[in-house]
């Protein structure tokens, strides 16, 4: 090897070194490596920019902005709700289906976060019991389909790149379907080795939330349970106010009636989940005003407010604020929202209006704290748009009549012009970390080939990958991603391993593409460890699991859900 080729190895070898030994950002690391390579002159300005606009990653990042748009919508929200009974088996298989379909088609990340909640905050079974089955679901929803996982469309991208004709949408399915379900079931199976962890204490301040039953609501008739009340996230029910008169504790079998009041206390972040139900109105909505700034404010203590009521007040013509929540420190709120006397250090949670900044009371009154970002509620038509614009956009996809990337943009446009999204918050949600792995990856892969480290590496082991088969061949390849994606991002690993795959497949003179599906299916494998994959990170945070329960449920399904995929490409290709 040349001083070149040793300079690029020595890059490679130390990226995958800090990323296994070290707890720096993946981003920050990929970042160096580039920064090395250019340094060195193994890398191109010109290079880095033609990754950068890698169709692959253009796709996804677009994927991922309309993932964002999407997950505003009341869809998973109000299903989250109704996902867990006190009977494991139908909880179980109702989450499988929720999770497995959903993943298939949005970023299965954003749909683990938005059912995170739900789960742990059922009353029936311990939220151990259930995450990391909801990891692994997600994951293996996600190789259903060329847009599933963000592995999928990197691999795409380079067969692309190197002269083939890419993925179809459903190349990935008969794999996914047969691996996910088969999984899935044997997940169930293993079930009763998962934990009994008691949930982390929340760290949030517990705030006072009323909110109003309208009388077309859809939970008028049905009981608190029936409405799955018990189940939002992080939210709960403590009292009820219907006619005057204060029903407290809630019982589980308390009908709802129109015109009741329901007191919530707890997490403010998660409020936006009431408006996601049909008819249920927050104090704020009644008094003409909610918005999805909210302002934190501090009742100071020569407020001329202080011993009287919300309603005794006239707050939202005196303040040009309405209040969404109160939270005392030390007392427990009970009654209603309008009624309650403020108090010198009372918490509020304001939807301001226009003129609220410019009101000459508001200093003599508050100390404001902080600006709250709350998700804006959508309408009925903002919902059917978001959702049957993106079922229209991977329709057309599917059956290759509009490429995905070119449907995605116009559809971005049009959430912009309906008021899903904005342009601040596409530019605030583009997920640059992401970005820099892909990218980091990408160079350090076109590192590897221009130096001829690849065309080295596959004349050396020419000689003996010629006198093995194909599938053995196969297997190897799809071995080492499998380790590599278990240590380091399943992104990176399906960047470095592609190029090796790819030389593989040149020395054997066989087709490219079980090769290919190898390498972004053993990527996205990421069943043992907690470190590999996204999901399993915000499942492992989230209750106390340690990495021997990873171990104990992965390492099977890992098993099963390798050889079944090892199996069906030997059976598919020839191999």
């Amino acid at each position: 090897m040349d001083l070149n080729q040793i300079l690029v190895v020595a890059i490679f070898a130390s990226t995958i070194l800090a990323l296994i030994f070290t707890n720096k950002r993946p981003a920050s690391i990929f970042a160096v490596s580039m920064l090395l390579l250019v340094v060195c002159q193994q890398l191109s300005v010109k290079e880095i920019i033609n990754n950068l606009t890698n169709q692959g990653l253009i796709t996804l990042v677009l994927l991922l902005l309309v993932s964002s748009a999407v997950d505003k919508t009341s869809f998973i929200k109000r299903l989250g709700r109704t996902l867990i009974t006190a009977n494991y088996a139908q909880s179980y298989w109702r989450l499988f289906g929720l999770t497995f379909f959903s993943s298939a088609l949005l970023n299965n990340t954003a749909v683990v976060a938005s059912l995170i909640s739900p789960v742990k905050q059922n009353q029936y079974h311990p939220a151990s019991k259930l995450l990391i089955p909801l990891s692994y679901i997600a994951i293996l929803g996600g190789t259903v389909t060329l847009i599933g996982t963000s592995t999928n469309l990197i691999v795409d991208s380079f067969m692309i790149e190197h002269g083939h004709a890419g993925f179809n949408f459903w190349d990935f399915t008969l794999y996914g379907m047969v691996a996910g379900l088969s999984c899935g079931l044997l997940i169930f199976i293993l079930s009763s080795w998962l934990p009994d962890i008691e949930n982390k204490n929340a760290t949030y301040n517990s705030y006072f939330i009323e909110a109003k039953v309208a009388e077309d609501s859809e939970l008028v008739g049905k009981s608190v349970e029936a409405n799955h009340l018990r189940n939002l996230p992080e939210l709960f029910l403590v009292e009820v106010i219907r006619n005057k008169n204060l029903i407290s504790p809630v019982s589980p079998d308390l009908i709802i009636e129109a015109n009741d009041k329901l007191i919530f206390s707890g997490n403010v972040q998660n409020v936006s989940s009431l408006g996601h139900i049909k008819g249920l109105n927050l104090f704020a909505e009644s008094n003409g005003l909610l918005r999805d700034n909210l302002t934190e404010v501090i009742i100071s203590n020569r407020a001329q407010i202080i011993g009287q009521s919300l309603k005794a007040i006239g707050f939202r013509a005196l303040f040009d604020a309405a209040v969404v929540a109160i939270r005392r420190d030390g007392e427990a709120l009970s009654g209603k929202l309008g009624d309650i006397k403020l108090q010198a250090g009372d918490f509020l949670l304001l939807a301001t209006g226009p003129d609220f900044l410019s009101r000459h009371n508001l200093t003599k009154n508050f100390f404001v704290l902080s600006e709250q970002k709350m998700p804006a509620k959508l309408s009925l038509s903002q919902e059917v748009i978001t959702l049957g614009g993106f079922l229209v956009v991977v329709a057309l996809a599917a059956m290759s009549l509009v490429p995905l990337a070119t449907g995605l943009i116009f559809f971005m446009a049009i959430l912009v012009a309906v008021g899903v999204s904005s342009n601040s918050e596409i530019k605030s949600n583009i997920p640059l970390n992401l970005i820099l792995v892909i990218v980091g990856a990408l160079s350090l892969a076109t590192g590897l080939e221009n130096t001829g480290v690849i065309t080295n590496l596959t004349s050396l082991f020419a000689p003996y990958v010629e006198h093995v088969s194909p599938f053995a061949a196969l297997v190897v390849v799809y071995l080492l991603t499998l380790v590599l994606t278990e240590v380091v991002t399943n992104n990176a690993a399906a960047a470095l391993m592609f190029p090796f795959a790819y030389g593989i497949a040149q020395v054997l003179n066989v087709d490219l593409m079980p090769f290919a599906l190898a390498v972004a299916f053993a990527a996205s494998a990421s069943f043992i460890s907690p470190y590999g994959y996204q999901t399993n990170l915000l499942v492992f945070s989230a209750v106390n699991y340690k990495l021997i329960h990873f171990l104990k449920i992965g390492l099977p399904v890992s098993i099963c859900y390798s050889s079944i995929v090892l199996v069906l490409l030997k059976l598919t290709y020839p191999l």
